[in-house]
């Protein structure tokens, strides 16, 4: 839309007031409401007033003045507001030099887009990413100097079957969550719920169904879209799918590894390149790909240790992400094969429909920063012609520790991730999208709020192992 057809819609659905969000570099939204009546034209070119101080691994506070440009072309009506507002996703400029900030993840996406068209090999790169959640009834944690704790509870964690009062059954045992029907499947409704406001919100959606582990774990599955339109999308699938449950007594997380012993929580991507409305992924070679596509494959491979840090930025990423488990940590591909780290789907043969799909993300990435970072990856691959070596068809999980030895994996914990990042990002560099200071920032960030401080705490397992020693 344009910022009349915005100001138009405002009107027509009575709008009480306008709210713009944006995103930190961990990944969560942010917003700031207005009354409706500050909302002309001159909005979209003057911006809004926000202090960058306050949010995480921002500006300096002597810095901190900065300007939200609303994109009207993101603009919605709010469903869970008991106003009308409306809703647009922002921009983050400096009010001195009119510059984007360099460290919004949205204006690295739009970057890693640019940098795309400039490099000549294609003009779009297309995103599908399938994000994955679990539904809780009831969630308790806390950690301060003499206690740490956590606490889960759902109505379909399968540790209720043994419940006296109150209890019908009917609860997926553990890893054996995928596809039952209800009553065993207790949250297909509140799906529907939700895929009916991300209808209303302007979001595709092509199927839900319940994941693989017990205690409520989901998926709902958007349609494709550009890489700066499925961040954008995914930043409000998440809105959507905490609220919903939230207004049904539930609670969400998208934490990649809450519950011990049973499955963790992806972000499976589905990424392909075109140009001029024509698939380039298509081929002849392995897997009906082209040779693009490998050797994009191959600088996905190539940079993965080094992406994990941002695909898979937290320390719980890591509890997911273990040789053995449900998992790719072995750096491979395959047709089909889902134990390794890129796949090729081969559900059609169309060469619309070719793409690979890169499998450690989990949905506790920012979006913006992920998907940009592995478009870039895959892109050096292809510039640079680097080869993935031969595939691997076998079940990874079942290789001897010898033929294992010969499969470089993903790293073991976030500090490991940020050290690969140190070492591998030049890739990320080329055409200005990511800058050295955003790469300091973010590492910095995450080894003294995350990393470290994981670090510095005892683990309550650390009770079990010690306390009588």
């Amino acid at each position: 839309m344009t910022p009349q057809q915005v100001i138009s819609l405002a009107k027509e659905k009575g709008a009480v007031q306008f709210d713009v969000r944006f995103s930190d570099i961990p990944g969560l939204w942010h917003h700031i409401s207005y009354p409706i009546s500050q909302l002309d034209e001159g909005t979209f070119e003057d911006g809004t007033g926000i202090d960058g101080s306050s949010i995480r691994a921002w500006a300096a506070i002597n810095e901190s003045d900065m300007l939200l440009l609303p994109d009207p072309t993101t603009a919605f009506m709010d469903p869970f507001t008991e106003k009308p507002t409306l809703v647009m996703i922002g921009e983050v400029v400096d009010p001195i030099t009119r510059q984007h900030y360099e460290r919004d993840p949205r204006w690295i996406a739009r970057k890693a887009e640019l940098h795309l068209k400039n490099s000549g090999l294609a003009d779009t790169c297309f995103f599908g990413a399938e994000a994955e959640f679990f539904v809780f009834d009831n969630i308790r944690f806390d950690q301060t100097y003499q206690h740490g704790f956590y606490f889960i509870d759902a109505e379909e964690g399968r540790w209720n079957s043994s419940r006296e009062f109150d209890n019908l059954g009917y609860r997926p045992r553990v890893k054996e969550g995928y596809f039952p029907c209800p009553p065993t499947d207790h949250h297909m409704d509140l799906r529907t719920e939700m895929v009916e406001v991300m209808e209303a919100c302007g979001l595709v959606v092509e199927c839900h169904h319940h994941e693989v582990a017990t205690a409520g774990q989901c998926e709902i599955d958007q349609k494709f879209s550009t890489l700066l339109k499925t961040a954008d999308n995914m930043m409000l699938y998440k809105y959507i799918v905490r609220n919903t449950a939230a207004r049904n007594g539930k609670t969400v997380t998208f934490m990649p590894k809450p519950i011990f012993g049973d499955n963790g929580s992806g972000m499976h991507c589905h990424q392909s390149l075109w140009n001029d409305g024509k698939p380039l992924f298509a081929g002849d070679g392995y897997a009906g790909l082209s040779q693009m596509a490998m050797w994009y494959i191959g600088g996905l491979l190539k940079h993965a240790r080094a992406l994990s840090a941002i695909i898979a930025p937290t320390t719980n990423s890591y509890k997911r992400l273990v040789p053995g488990y449900e998992a790719p940590v072995n750096l491979a591909y395959s047709r089909r094969n889902r134990s390794a780290a890129v796949r090729i789907p081969m559900y059609s043969a169309s060469p619309k429909a070719k793409r690979v799909e890169f499998r450690p993300p989990d949905p506790s990435a920012n979006p913006y920063l992920a998907f940009a970072a592995m478009m870039m990856a895959g892109l050096d691959g292809v510039l640079n012609k680097i080869d993935p070596g031969e595939p691997l068809d076998k079940d990874i999980y079942d290789l001897s520790p010898e033929e294992l030895k010969s499969v470089p994996s993903m790293p073991a914990s976030l500090d490991e991730a940020l050290d690969c990042l140190e070492e591998d990002h030049e890739f990320l560099l080329k055409g200005d999208v990511f800058s050295s200071e955003i790469i300091e920032a973010f590492i910095s960030y995450k080894r003294k709020a995350e990393a470290e401080a994981v670090r510095l705490r005892p683990h309550p397992y650390e009770f079990m192992l010690y306390y009588d020693i």
